[in-house]
């Protein structure tokens, strides 16, 4: 499938916020049929849905398949916004509402949630505290980010410097937070084989905002009593390791997350939590080598097939 060609693009006018004009962007597979099963896919942070080889693969299981810009991302950003903030995670809850809505509307059957890293935490966080969280059969999780990837001490004086911070400037931010190490891994232009906007989704990626840092922390602390009542896919590399510059060993491990903490945290959230590890997989398992990425898909759908 081609990104360009053979899905669209709806653009949701969302209430105004502290910076003005708010957008969010529903992403559909020109392929839906409507009632059937539909998947509203959640992207990450510094992301956007670009994967339309996922998109293909619902297609081809009989699902109808949408996915989110959220508002301040991707196709979403506006000229006026800075990108990828928030002061609260439950910001994302409006346009999740509405898709969820529209997607239960137009296919009259089952909804389910994919979510990677960011999305993945947001979509945990709906499915506690959500308006529609009912319409959902089903939570899929890719390698959500339910923690940050750092020591118990370096969180708490992270979080403690955020505070007086946040509170003196609402735009302070860190620059250069994130490896380009991830990136160049995924990008064809370097060692990777999926071509996306490098504005939309830089090598060096956006400002990381104090802000956004009391945010994400909040949100995580907020699952710590979870009791997500739908099953949940929780999917992971197997294994993980920090990296500021890229080798090849971030061709077949999560480098922007921690398993570990994928794994403890991942089985708190609901009542029929299921793990499953995908060797060789990438922070993106469906960005993954050929390999680790039809292992990831084959699991999926599995999991899927096999839900009561």
């Amino acid at each position: 499938m081609d990104i360009n060609k053979d899905y669209t693009n709806q653009t949701i006018q969302l209430q105004p916020d502290y910076e003005g004009e708010v957008i969010a962007t529903l992403i559909a597979s020109k392929a839906n049929q409507g009632n059937r099963k539909s998947v509203l896919y959640l992207h990450g942070y510094v992301d956007y849905f670009f994967q339309a080889h996922v998109g293909k693969k619902f297609i081809e299981n009989d699902f109808d398949f949408y996915a989110l810009d959220l508002r301040k991302y991707g196709r979403s950003l506006m000229d006026h916004q800075h990108p990828n903030y928030c002061k609260n995670i439950e910001e994302y809850f409006e346009e999740i509402t509405i898709a969820i809505r529209q997607i239960h509307s137009d296919s009259n059957g089952e909804v389910y949630v994919l979510g990677h890293s960011t999305g993945g935490l947001i979509a945990a966080n709906y499915m506690n505290f959500g308006e529609e969280k009912d319409l959902i059969k089903a939570l899929i999780l890719n390698s959500p980010f339910l923690d940050f990837n750092q020591s118990d001490l370096t969180q708490s004086l992270v979080y403690l410097a955020s505070l007086p911070v946040a509170g003196l400037s609402k735009y302070a931010k860190v620059n250069g937070a994130l490896s380009p190490a991830y990136v160049k891994s995924i990008h064809k232009d370097f060692h990777g084989e999926w071509d996306f906007d490098l504005k939309l989704k830089p090598v060096k990626g956006f400002p990381t905002y104090y802000k956004w840092i009391l945010a994400m922390r909040s949100a995580q602390r907020k699952l710590s009593n979870s009791n997500i009542r739908v099953p949940i896919l929780v999917m992971h590399s197997h294994t993980s390791e920090k990296m500021s510059k890229f080798s090849e060993k971030a061709m077949k491990q999560d480098i922007v997350l921690n398993v570990m903490d994928i794994k403890r945290e991942g089985m708190k959230l609901g009542q029929e939590v299921t793990l499953s590890k995908i060797d060789n997989g990438m922070h993106d398992l469906f960005l993954s080598t050929e390999k680790a990425r039809k292992n990831a898909f084959f699991k999926m759908f599995d999991w899927l097939k096999n839900l009561k």
